[in-house]
């Protein structure tokens, strides 16, 4: 069976690393695994982080001459054609505007994982995207969610005759251990004017504006009102708002030591040399970190909040605190450091629970069922 894969947000061959490309990959991988024939339909980007009403449109025409393209290559050559269509990450910035026409077309099943809802995006400057990405929802025979708060809100949009499925967020964390390599962290602290003889927290991000930015202000709010000693916070990661990073882990002093950007190699090292995995999360849709964290074997402590309680287990695998409290994240902080056998205990349930339950198999099963069931 053949699907044609999309991603309007980012294509999986998109120069730019991020999370968004890495969990296209993933599902690229994991349906392959399904016994699925893989082709990329298109890379034409839908993203429009302005609330841009031009650009939409213009998008829009594009979405509709690409898919004229794609109907007529696969109507003249119907042996190629897919049997189905996968659309990963759609929603009113990245509206899939190809997806449907082909699938109506060629009288095939439209998928899409990860789509999210808006109600409140139905007036103003995403309007045109909105509008698109409800009726590609409402369109699609299976829609796979990724946090339980996603498939609340797409629930209205998914008609009877359709299905709605929850597909957890997943990692195929024995290569990520598997490629690691060997790091001198001993050497690295040292000219860092980091320590290896008190506990470490560590956090792994992007240093940009926005939801990270955010994230990092309340970390450094948070471990400001911590109250045991003998710590050190890790930051893994750079940025063009490096320097306002910095002054926002400043109340921290000279506990916190940036290292700069990681390769994905490197970072095993880092996540077994840590103590806990600590991140408020705000605005994350879920976040990848977070289950690297946990396979290698650390507890995490981040802000409860859209989708991080679907990979971080509250009171299991790590603390999870009211998103947006300081005093709160502090004290979790405290409680971790200064109970070694709470922290190691949950750090071994984190690794389980990654290695039991957030597989690439496990995945393609639920990916497998759905799928072939429509077709």
């Amino acid at each position: 069976m053949k699907l044609a894969f999309y991603a309007p947000m980012k294509s999986p061959d998109h120069p730019v690393p991020s999370g968004d490309r890495r969990m296209g990959r993933l599902l690229w991988t994991v349906l392959e695994q399904a016994g699925f024939a893989m082709e990329l339909a298109s890379d034409l980007r839908s993203f429009d982080g302005r609330g841009d009403p031009d650009l939409q449109q213009s998008v829009k025409r594009q979405g509709e001459v690409e898919a004229a393209r794609l109907i007529e290559k696969w109507r003249e050559a119907p042996d190629t054609a897919p049997d189905g269509w996968f659309t990963y990450h759609l929603y009113h910035k990245a509206p899939d505007w190809i997806g449907p026409e082909v699938c109506r077309a060629l009288q095939i099943p439209y998928f899409v994982a990860e789509a999210s809802h808006a109600p409140k995006r139905a007036k103003g400057d995403w309007r045109t995207g909105y509008e698109a990405a409800v009726n590609a929802i409402g369109f699609a025979r299976v829609v796979f969610h990724m946090t339980v708060l996603d498939g609340a809100c797409l629930k209205p949009l998914v008609s009877a005759e359709n299905r709605l499925i929850l597909l957890p967020p997943f990692l195929d964390i024995e290569s990520f251990r598997e490629k690691a390599v060997s790091v001198d962290i001993g050497n690295v602290l040292e000219k860092m004017g980091g320590r290896q003889d008190v506990k470490t927290l560590l956090a792994v991000a992007m240093m940009r504006g926005g939801d990270k930015m955010m994230s990092y202000q309340q970390l450094g709010q948070a471990l400001s009102l911590v109250t045991e000693t003998g710590w050190q916070l890790l930051v893994i990661g750079d940025g063009e708002r490096r320097r306002d990073v910095e002054a926002a882990l400043a109340p921290i002093g000279e506990r916190a030591i940036c290292l700069g950007v990681m390769t994905p190699e490197e970072l095993p090292a880092w996540y077994e040399f840590a103590d806990i995995y600590t991140w408020p999360a705000h605005g994350e849709a879920y976040g990848m970190a977070f289950l690297e964290a946990e396979g290698c074997g650390l507890p995490v402590i981040a802000g409860n909040i859209r989708g991080v309680p679907d990979v971080v287990r509250n009171g299991e695998t790590g603390i999870l605190t009211p998103a947006g409290d300081p005093t709160a994240f502090a004290r979790a902080v405290d409680e971790l450091l200064q109970n070694d056998e709470l922290r190691l205990t949950m750090g071994k349930r984190a690794r389980a629970f990654v290695e039991t339950e957030r597989t690439l198999s496990a995945a393609a099963d639920i990916l497998k069922k759905a799928i072939e069931g429509a077709v």
